[in-house]
C-alpha cells in the first residue's frame, strides 16, 4: 500500500470516528441544545455528497469512511430533531 493510500486511510478513520463521542455523548444525556441543527443538516448533506461521489467513483475508501460519518452524523441529527 503506498504513503498516500495510508495517509488516507488514518484520515478517514480518524475524521469518522470523530463522531463517536458526540452520538455517544447526546444518547446518554439527551442534551442537545448546543447543537447546532443548520450546521449538521448542512455537514449530513456534504457527507451525502460525498458519499454519492465514492460511489461514483468506485472509491471504497471514501464510500466506507463516508458511509459510517453519514451513519454517525445523521444520527446526531435524529436525535437533534428529536430532543432539541
Amino acid at each position: 500500500m503506498a504513503a498516500q493510500e495510508w495517509i488516507g486511510g488514518i484520515a478517514a478513520a480518524l475524521t469518522t470516528c470523530s463522531f463517536i463521542p458526540q452520538v455517544v455523548r447526546v444518547w446518554q444525556t439527551r442534551h442537545t441544545k448546543d447543537i447546532s441543527l443548520l450546521m449538521y443538516s448542512l455537514f449530513t448533506a456534504g457527507v451525502a455528497l460525498w458519499l454519492a461521489y465514492g460511489i461514483l467513483l468506485g472509491a471504497w475508501p471514501i464510500i466506507v469512511a463516508n458511509g459510517i460519518t453519514l451513519l454517525l452524523a445523521g444520527m446526531v441529527l435524529v436525535l437533534k430533531l428529536r430532543f432539541g
